[in-house]
């Protein structure tokens, strides 16, 4: 009988967007080939107490994993610690690994567009080496775009870091979202979903363009910014704070998802894209982030959105056409992709390191 991979997942739980959603979707896809553990790390980053992420959660008792909260020793052939952003507040790491090989997966990008540290990353890496035995050592990038700036940090940033290689995979988020049909009569209705934060926002000029009086319908969810006391958004903006609404029932009310953030900011996967993709919209969004759907968003500089809006809309079989085919390839982001990609890429023995 072969030996199924020994995994231990290892992060805080409590991140309110992506990675927690991405780690769900992976403790479902893992824990049928794997013999899986998860265990949590309470770090300074949150506050609130041990407050899982509730699809974490859900994930956990579906697939029957106790977790183990702030273990002293993690033990398992291969350790995957999920966002090390997670400890950029942290001035220890009191968990030792145990393991043959470690793998960082990058949730949040090394670099930010403009070149200069997303994060203080060195910081967040000599945390973990300190508890790492000598073993393998990879960081395992989310998406294309998050690999570049992955191999650049490794060999222009911090070269001194020569442990740490840059893995042959990219640790893509599962997207098995149920797929919707596309409407036969689209119009000019506008949404975006994003968690709540300044970064996830490019200025107010830009979004009124994006989101402008005269189309049929501006709704954003996760506008929390927009709500403070003292501004004043446009009267035409249906906004929504983040978790005021369903995401699924929220896209129902759209027919084009427009996402655009701070030009010093960039999604390193977008969940919400594929989110969005498989809820039947036509989705448009920066180059940088539409490299990863490929050609199944539209790639903008964010000047024709009006003009590709109204060309989808004289023409709803070129709008069906579309939605339908960018549905097609959100197989390569499923469940059963993601698992023929990572067990096969576990099953090769961990490289023996350099003394």
């Amino acid at each position: 009988m072969a030996t199924r991979p020994d995994v231990a997942l290892v992060l805080d739980p409590r991140f309110s967007g992506g990675t927690s959603a991405a780690v769900a979707h992976e403790i479902l896809a893992l824990h049928r080939d794997c013999d899986l553990s998860v265990c949590f790390i309470e770090s300074a980053m949150f506050r609130g107490g041990r407050t899982v992420h509730a699809k974490i959660a859900s994930a956990l008792k579906e697939a029957g994993i106790e977790p183990e909260w702030s273990p002293r020793q993690v033990r398992a052939e291969t350790i995957v610690l999920h966002n090390p952003s997670f400890l950029k507040f942290d001035k220890t790491f009191p968990v030792r690994f145990n393991c043959a090989r470690a793998i960082v997966v990058s949730h949040e990008n090394f670099l930010r567009p403009d070149g200069t540290p997303g994060f203080d990353v060195a910081h967040c890496l000599r945390l973990i080496d300190t508890q790492l035995p000598p073993c393998q050592r990879l960081i395992a990038p989310v998406s294309r775009y998050n690999r570049r700036g992955v191999e650049t940090w490794l060999a222009e940033v911090a070269p001194d870091f020569d442990a740490w290689q840059l893995a042959p995979i990219d640790w893509l988020n599962v997207c098995d979202f149920t797929l919707h049909a596309p409407t036969d009569t689209p119009r000019d209705r506008r949404g975006r979903v994003s968690r709540a934060g300044f970064e996830k926002f490019p200025d107010r000029s830009l979004m009124l363009n994006h989101f402008p009086p005269h189309a049929d319908r501006c709704a954003i969810l996760g506008g929390d910014s927009f709500l403070l006391p003292g501004d004043q958004p446009p009267a035409h903006w249906d906004i929504v704070p983040f978790g005021g609404a369903s995401v699924d029932a929220f896209l129902a009310e759209i027919d084009f998802f427009v996402y655009f953030t701070h030009p010093n900011w960039r999604e390193s996967f977008g969940r919400v894209i594929a989110e969005a993709i498989a809820s039947g919209k036509v989705v448009i969004t920066d180059p940088g982030t539409a490299e990863t759907f490929g050609s199944a968003v539209i790639a903008s500089d964010g000047t024709d959105i009006d003009a590709v809006v109204s060309q989808f809309c004289a023409d709803p079989a070129r709008y069906r056409s579309f939605v339908n085919a960018a549905q097609s390839k959100l197989a390569a982001f499923g469940a059963q992709a993601f698992r023929t990609c990572i067990c096969t890429f576990l099953d090769m023995p961990p490289e023996v390191p350099t003394p």
